[in-house]
């Protein structure tokens, strides 16, 4: 494992809470180490409190933070002497626990502290750190795990059993820590969930971590344990219908739409194949921490409603001993894996479903290394599902607060990199949308850089280039449910005498038969849409009012908006809605360009700012009003609309 400490770096975080965020930061960028808010790491300092008195102070990280890109205000202060004071109790409730946490905390606005404050508490040292280190975890989920861990370490290390982290965790770590500490203990494991590591500096901390991993990383290679995955290259697996037609099993397990995201490698698939993959995948998680996002296991194949069934007898069995009420229950499986597709991970948004494949991409890992060694054992299914079903994650869970109206939902956008398109990328990401933009200008692929975004280059009226834009998606994102057509272009004005075939051709080409393929490509997926498809179609308001010189544009619109006239006649038994918006006079698109703006308000006899405003309400039209009402239009208020043709003009006398 490589040291990342560089001394020209350190210098730039000043303090001893500094170095604190630059070592956790360190940890954080190692993803063997932590993931996704895994892992946790404190300082204990001395302040003068209001009083003039001096204080000694825990700073532990907070809950949301992750540790790669932790600050300052990450760390919740807490007084560390009632910390102590409370590992000394016989017990603790962890409501009354977190409630002790927050009530000695020195600031009211910092984040609510871990819930392994009070362990971090009884480690005599100033720098505490905590990972759960792929290399540990698989010597440590085998029945020889404490050996092998005493064999690496000799008596360097505390060995602390599995116990659920918390109050009854940090007791026993006081204890054992009073029991086996002495001047040569340099960290200490606990089986089957981490690894601490402590120093009297930062770096004296943060460079035991690496020592301790890396001895451990050592011990697999010696054990030819190590390299067990094949490379991860990637393979282009079939995007099909039944990519779909599981997302929509799952979202109905789950009750809600679910992005479905398919990772296809070697390592995957031959995962997935393996002939004991039912009892290496049917344990349960690497480590207790990975339940509240993968849930207790994958799903094996794609028979949801089975997984299901499975799932409640499971919960049945167990909720009597955590008195887990029946609201908690959410059966959807979070990870699927198929000889087919290798993986696929499941998430109420497509950052959540990317955190599920990166953990269960580690756990494949750790997986084959504890069965290379000796054999794959996890925790008992008891255990896994305490910790499912914690009181404290599920209180974390009901304070996420009401979810965004497209959550787990993907639309895709044509024409996405300026204009309309643009403006429809943005307001859909702000509803909770995962969206998929397609343009063929190359800024697209590079216009958001997030997890619920794809961008792709694509020419729409190539119908080949169209299909392979969907087949990205779906293995992205699962599905389509709404479906936004911008991509259009107006030609320089011509008189229809004057109008050349080739342009009347090439406007017709992309306004109309481009979203008539597109349409017709997605219609099966729309159909599939957890929460019925829709689709919104750009029109114009050249369709009710043309003007002259622009025959080829106003012509295709028309043709466009009839199509969706029927389509939605047709569609409607499939529960996909249809509706056309028609916009005119919106001047930050890419069909305006500033010439074309000032000879239209010279034939008009306006100045360029009077036309810009030439309506009933004298006001400007907007991409972003345009968009807004195109994501509205998606959304529950208008759920019993389709067929309609709404203006966005500001009122135009010859449409009225």
């Amino acid at each position: 494992m490589q040291n990342l400490w560089r001394d020209e770096d350190a210098a730039r975080y000043p303090g001893d809470l500094g170095l604190r965020v630059y070592t956790s930061r360190l940890l954080g960028r190692d993803r063997t180490l932590v993931l996704h808010g895994g892992g946790n790491t404190s300082v204990k300092l001395v302040e003068r409190n209001r009083h003039g008195e001096d204080e000694d102070i825990l700073y532990v990280k907070g809950s949301g933070w992750d540790l790669e890109t932790i600050e300052a205000a990450g760390f919740a202060p807490v007084r560390l002497a009632p910390m102590q004071r409370l590992a000394q109790l016989d017990q603790l409730s962890d409501p009354d626990m977190v409630n002790e946490l927050i009530t000695n905390m020195t600031r009211a606005g910092a984040p609510t502290p871990s819930v392994e404050t009070i362990l971090h508490a009884c480690i005599p040292y100033k720098y505490v750190d905590h990972t759960h280190a792929d290399a540990l975890l698989a010597i440590t989920n085998t029945p020889g795990g404490e050996q092998y861990v005493r064999e690496i370490y000799g008596d360097e290390v505390i060995v602390i059993p599995y116990v659920m982290p918390g109050f009854d965790l940090a007791r026993l770590v006081a204890h054992e820590f009073q029991r086996q500490a002495h001047t040569g203990t340099r960290g200490m494991i606990l089986l089957k969930h981490g690894v601490f590591s402590f120093g009297g500096t930062a770096r004296e901390a943060y460079e035991r971590m690496i020592e301790l991993i890396s001895a451990a990383e050592e011990f697999l290679v010696r054990r030819k344990a190590w390299s067990v995955t094949a490379p991860q290259k990637p393979e282009i697996c079939d995007a099909s219908l039944e990519l779909a037609q599981l997302r929509r099993d799952v979202s109905a397990a789950a009750g809600a739409p679910m992005i479905l995201r398919v990772r296809c490698t070697e390592q995957t698939r031959a995962f997935a194949r393996h002939p004991q993959i039912g009892r290496l995948s049917q344990q349960g998680p690497a480590t207790p921490d990975h339940v509240i996002r993968t849930k207790r296991l994958p799903m094996l194949g794609r028979d949801v409603v089975a997984y299901a069934q499975a799932y409640r007898a499971y919960f049945d069995a167990h909720a009597p001993h955590a008195k887990a009420p029946k609201t908690m229950l959410d059966p959807a499986p979070r990870v699927a894996l198929d000889s087919a597709f290798g993986l696929a991970s499941f998430g109420r948004s497509a950052k959540d479903a990317r955190i599920v494949e990166e953990l269960y991409e580690h756990t494949i890992d750790v997986i084959l290394r504890a069965e290379t060694l000796e054999r794959y054992e996890a925790l008992p299914a008891r255990d896994i599902f305490d910790m499912e079903y914690w009181d404290l994650e599920q209180n974390k869970l009901k304070k996420s607060g009401k979810a965004p109206v497209f959550a787990g939902e993907i639309v895709l956008i044509t024409g996405a990199a300026s204009g309309i398109g643009k403006a429809a990328t943005e307001s859909f990401l702000a509803r909770g949308a995962a969206v998929a933009a397609l343009d063929i200008n190359p800024a697209i692929e590079a216009m958001h850089q997030r997890t619920d975004f794809l961008g792709l280059r694509c020419d729409v009226t190539d119908e080949k280039a169209t299909e392979a834009a969907l087949d990205e998606i779906i293995r992205r994102f699962g599905g389509i449910d709404m479906l936004v057509l911008n991509a259009g272009m107006f030609a320089a004005n011509r008189a229809v005498h004057e109008l050349p075939t080739a342009q009347w051709r090439e406007v017709f080409n992309l306004n109309l038969d481009a979203g008539f393929a597109l349409m017709r490509a997605c219609h099966p997926y729309l159909k599939l849409a957890p929460r019925s498809g829709r689709i919104v179609v750009i029109g114009s308001k050249n369709v009710p009012a043309p003007g002259p010189g622009a025959a080829a544009y106003s012509a295709s619109k028309a043709a466009l908006t009839q199509l969706a006239r029927v389509a939605a006649l047709e569609w409607g038994g499939d529960g996909i809605r249809i509706n056309t918006l028609h916009p005119n006079a919106v001047f930050d698109t890419g069909i305006w360009t500033d010439d074309m703006l000032a000879e239209r308000a010279r034939r008009y006899g306006l100045s360029v700012e009077q036309y810009k405003a030439n309506n009933v309400l004298r006001t400007e039209v907007t991409s972003r009003d345009v968009a807004e009402l195109a994501a509205e239009l998606c959304g529950p208020l208008f759920a019993k609309t389709t067929g309609a043709q709404i203006p966005v003009d500001g009122g135009n006398e010859r449409v009225i």
